[in-house]
């Protein structure tokens, strides 16, 4: 049975603690309202590492939207079971007091990495989830750390963040997992009206569809191709669609890029903002 701590203070001597013994820490930073996708993190986690932490925290600095952080999900009693089951021994659950016991005014210059996609429709965000997770790696000070597929471009603004700030942690990117229907699992999908929650499945479908055709459309083309499928139901709204760098995530001119080539695009379903990607190349 894993323990649940809530004090920074705490937290730290137990980590200090294990780490005499010659144990490896590993870590999976979520805020919670779990799903198989970050169960797939923690499992990943449980097998590479002798003791596994994961905190639970809805970090307010990432939210660019207050509305969103007020509708976030928040459902302790259902991940506690959830994580004991997957066989964590530490769940961090701290009060925002805890993490930040004043304000965090760092701000991180990622160059144009979180300037684009994500960044440019929620600005400051990439900067808040910098904040937290470097406060969450001081905290836990893990070996390894594990992150989902799903948020490409924020795996990528971690990456940097590690060699920018000198850590040791090596960082995990584990695959998306998907619903039978190939919906890319999110703590939001449980946010969507039962017929968003028909049409969401497009958006994959759609990007699928697109790898077959980068034989018969240009870059350009297939930009609007896409958008204008997942359009075309009346539920869903692009906000983007980008075919980028899968390193520097700088829009791609032509497929004979000499780097790996994702497909990175957002979507509303109503209310609900649902991110999915794809490598093309």
């Amino acid at each position: 049975m894993g323990v649940i701590v809530d004090k920074v203070a705490d937290l730290k001597k137990i980590i200090q603690n294990l780490k005499h013994e010659g144990k490896s820490i590993g870590f999976v930073p979520t805020m919670g309202a779990l799903h198989k996708g970050h169960i797939s993190l923690v499992e990943r986690c449980v097998a590479d590492n002798d003791i596994t932490v994961v905190s639970i925290f809805v970090n307010p600095t990432q939210f660019n939207d207050k509305n969103d952080l007020k509708n976030y999900p928040r459902m302790p009693e259902r991940d506690i079971p959830m994580l004991e089951a997957a066989g964590v021994d530490i769940v961090f659950m701290p009060t925002e007091q805890e993490i930040y016991p004043e304000p965090d005014t760092r701000v991180f210059d990622f160059g144009m990495l979180d300037k684009v996609m994500e960044g440019k429709f929620r600005p400051g965000h990439f900067n808040g989830v910098a904040q937290v997770v470097s406060k969450l790696f001081d905290i836990v000070a893990p070996h390894r750390a594990y992150f989902g597929q799903k948020d490409y471009q924020q795996l990528a603004i971690i990456r940097a963040m590690v060699r920018m700030l000198g850590y040791t942690i090596e960082i995990v990117g584990c695959p998306i997992v998907r619903e039978p229907d190939g919906l890319a699992m999110s703590s939001r999908n449980l946010l969507l009206s039962p017929e968003h929650r028909k049409s969401a499945p497009l958006i994959h479908k759609t990007l699928a569809e697109a790898r077959n055709k980068t034989h018969e459309l240009s870059v350009k083309e297939m930009i609007l191709w896409v958008v204008n499928q997942v359009n075309a139901d009346p539920n869903l709204k692009v906000e983007y669609f980008e075919l980028a760098d899968a390193n520097t995530l700088l829009p791609v001119e032509s497929w004979d890029h000499p780097n790996g080539i994702i497909g990175c695009i957002a979507v509303w379903a109503g209310n609900i903002r649902l991110i999915d990607n794809m490598m093309f190349k």
